[in-house]
């Protein structure tokens, strides 16, 4: 029986990584944050002095890196020499590297495999912007988050991150390969006036309904 796989897209600040551990725990599923394999590779780029406005260099940095997936604790990590950087990939130099290093074509299909590679650690709970529409887009199980601009703003300020939300969201819809999209199929939820409590528990009650009895 093949592993099952929830998808879940959506903005920045929408709640994504937040609802994808909650649904993931409440299931009892492994969870896969696939910004954070991105992330990985921009703090690698950085590192390695690798310019991030060159696409062939950073293309071709993912041919080269020696990587490894792990689960920990039923979280996916994508480790770098056996290494994973937690806090690293977390700075805020790593964070501006990404959206340059995450349009690469080179870089999504190196990703892609390695996202779609995940299903060897059983069901999986996978958070991004083009899992949905890209990376498994043969799951029955697609949401997509979304919340008001003002109220994103309003999260990304309570964690302390100063972002321009409009520019990386049209960044992240114009980008030439795998644009953020609503994938088709998906049910849409605008978490605006929702606590992630509530917002999982839609979620989860869908997945419940969708899912054949003897896995529910």
């Amino acid at each position: 029986m093949s592993p099952i796989v929830i998808a879940i897209d959506g903005t920045s600040a929408s709640g994504k990584s937040t609802n994808a551990k909650l649904v993931s725990k409440s299931l009892g599923y492994t969870y896969v944050d696939t910004g954070a394999m991105y992330r990985t590779l921009a703090w690698y780029c950085l590192k390695e002095k690798i310019d991030i406005h060159d696409p062939k260099k950073v293309g071709a940095a993912c041919r080269k890196w020696k990587t490894t997936l792990a689960c920990v604790e039923a979280q996916v990590r994508l480790l770098v020499d056996g290494y994973y950087p937690t806090k690293e990939i977390r700075t805020a130099e790593t964070s501006a590297a990404v959206p340059h290093i995450a349009a690469v074509p080179k870089v999504r299909d190196w990703m892609k495999q390695q996202q779609r590679s995940c299903t060897q650690f059983g069901n999986l709970v996978m958070e991004g912007r083009d899992i949905g529409s890209v990376v498994f887009p043969e799951t029955d199980f697609k949401f997509y988050l979304d919340a008001t601009l003002a109220e994103r703003e309003r999260r990304r300020l309570a964690e302390g991150v100063d972002e321009n939300l409009a520019e990386r969201d049209h960044r992240d819809s114009q980008r030439a390969t795998a644009p953020l999209m609503i994938p088709l199929g998906a049910i849409v939820i605008n978490n605006s006036g929702l606590t992630a409590e509530e917002t999982t528990r839609q979620i989860v009650t869908q997945i419940r309904q969708r899912l054949p009895t003897s896995r529910a």
